[in-house]
């Protein structure tokens, strides 16, 4: 399925993955099956999209809005985090955000210089690289908010 549903589609099966399918189960008091048709690529499914009251509850347990990041970036937008911790102190300084952000990054290019060995890229790769992808973008939202701490 591509275009604007697949990736929708892409995007609720990364926050049902994230949360794990039970805990998403107890969360949205929605089945394993209903859960699945909401990612599911299948010809009968393309139609049949989460609920937004299901995504945030689920968004809030990952901690991570993935549909709604998906959704503004089909909009070319962007989210600002306020704060994804909201129990919890950032410790990290811009400094140990520069290493993080560096790590993650060479991860990311050591993830994809395996995935193209053969000179394609499978869907599993292709799964590896969204998840590296997605924690150096959770990276650059940390320093960004230190930035923003930093400079206010």
């Amino acid at each position: 399925m591509a275009g604007v549903g697949g990736y929708l589609k892409k995007h609720t099966e990364a926050l049902v993955k994230h949360v794990g399918i039970e805990p998403a189960c107890e969360v949205t008091g929605k089945s394993k099956a209903t859960l699945g048709r909401y990612y599911s690529d299948n010809e009968e499914h393309k139609d049949r999209f989460m609920p937004i009251d299901a995504v945030a509850q689920l968004e809030e347990a990952a901690g991570y809005p993935h549909v709604t990041a998906a959704l503004a970036e089909l909009n070319g937008s962007s989210l600002n985090f306020e704060d994804r911790r909201s129990n919890s102190e950032r410790a990290t300084t811009v400094n140990s955000d520069i290493i993080a952000l560096s790590h993650r990054f060479a991860l990311l290019m050591a993830e994809y210089q395996q995935s193209m060995e053969d000179g394609k890229i499978t869907v599993n790769e292709a799964k590896r690289l969204l998840k590296e992808t997605t924690l150096l973008q959770q990276v650059l939202v940390d320093m960004k908010l230190n930035l923003e701490e930093e400079s206010g």
